[in-house]
This record gives C-alpha cells, structure tokens and sequence, in this order.
C-alpha cells in the first residue's frame, strides 16, 4: 500500500478510487456505515437543533481506512439511512452534501498518510470549521426561511469549545483501532498509532485556551455590536 504524505497527485486518486474494487474495503464500509447510523440516535442536546454526539469517531475511521472516493458514498449512505431509521424532522438534502463533505475532509487528512498529532487535529478542524459551523447553519437559515441561523453563538461556542477533546478522543481511537486494522489488512504496515507525549497534552490544553479566546473575540468583534443595533422585541 503506497504511502501519500498529500492528496495532490494522480496515484493518490487512483488508490482511493481502486477502493471501490475492494471487497475487503466495501465490508468495513458497510460496518461503520452502520455503526455511525446507530449513534446518530445516541447524542446529547444542547440546544435547538444542537447535539453533542460522538458520531465522528467512526466517520473518521472509516474515512482512513477507505479514502476520499468511498467516503462520499459513505457519508450519503449514512445520512439516508440515519433519516431513514432515526428520523428527527423533514428531509433536506443540503444535510446530505454536508454529511458526505465531513467523511471527505477526514478522508483527505488520513487516507495512506503518516499519522501525525497536527494531521488528526486539523482533519477534526476542517469539519468543525466547514461543516458544522458553516454549511450547517447556513442550510438551516434555507430550512428556516431566517437568517438568524447563520448567527448560531450556541453552535459556534460548542464546536470550538469541544475541539480539543474531540481531537483527544479521536487520537485515542485511533491509536486502539489501528494494529486490529493493520492485522486485518485493511491499512498499511507503516500507518502507525500516534504516541501522545506531555508535550501533547499540554499543546490540547492551550488550544482549549485559544478556543476559549476565539470565541470572546468573535462575541466582542461581531456578536454583541450587531445585537446593539437590532431593536428591542
């Protein structure tokens, strides 16, 4: 299995295409297709149409082990099938690209690469950042008929505050999970667990710190200023 330290190249999308021919690749697709519907019913509500859920582990699992070109199948099976079994209202198909586009993020960062702390950590990043705190409540504000979803502080307090320990579990599952899938084949020898050091652990914290202080920036620059100019209800 070739190594790809970025997606820029013609091999990279030839070996994530290749995956589809993959019988071994298409089962584990299937199981954690499966896995993540079923924790779309596990998740703990913060708010409207606001939920902490772990649903990512498997997502990013997944888009590791079976690259960029199954994610997208992935995440769209996952979506329909979620609304599907577990419905939680209408069905709006924009949800659909944003569930496909979190698969190929991960995808992109982890397929055949060199697992590294910066790698996982930018991966969960890109989709708290694209996904979650920009597609998703702009395609709620479509939903809505109201602007006032683009403004969600709630949804941007959550996904920023939560990103550390996010990124924390994630490196742990990761590092659980990828001797059984290098013994089963499904990854490369070389794709090796992340050993997280003190120096590691303190780099979470002060990005919990930055998280903290990005999220007061965001309500001092923009926030509270146009809350003082909308009138009174």
């Amino acid at each position: 299995m070739q190594r790809f330290t970025s997606p820029f190249s013609r091999a990279y999308w030839a070996s994530a295409a290749r995956e589809l021919k993959n019988i071994n690749t298409l089962v584990f697709a299937a199981l954690m297709v499966a896995i993540r519907v079923i924790l779309k019913s596990v998740y703990i509500p913060v708010g409207e149409n606001l939920n902490i859920m772990i649903v990512f582990l498997p997502n990013a699992l997944g888009s590791l082990v079976f690259g960029p070109v199954v994610s997208l199948l992935a995440g769209a099976a996952s979506d329909l099938l979620g609304v599907l079994l577990f419905p939680k209202g209408a069905f709006f198909p924009p949800f659909t690209l944003v569930e496909m586009l979190s698969s190929f993020l991960f995808a992109i960062f982890l397929y055949r690469a060199p697992l590294k702390f910066w790698r996982v950590a930018v991966s969960k990043l890109s989709v708290n950042a694209v996904c979650n705190m920009l597609f998703t409540p702009l395609f709620l504000s479509w939903m809505s008929g109201s602007a006032a979803a683009l403004m969600s502080i709630p949804r941007i307090a959550k996904n920023v505050l939560i990103f550390p320990l996010e990124s924390l579990l994630l490196i742990l599952l990761l590092g659980a999970m990828l001797p059984v899938l290098s013994r089963a084949g499904l990854i490369p020898k070389w794709q090796t667990a992340i050993k997280l050091s003190a120096r590691h652990y303190a780099l979470l914290g002060v990005l919990f710190l930055v998280s903290i202080a990005s999220l007061l920036l965001y309500l001092g620059i923009f926030v509270i200023p146009i809350l003082e100019f909308l009138p009174p209800r």
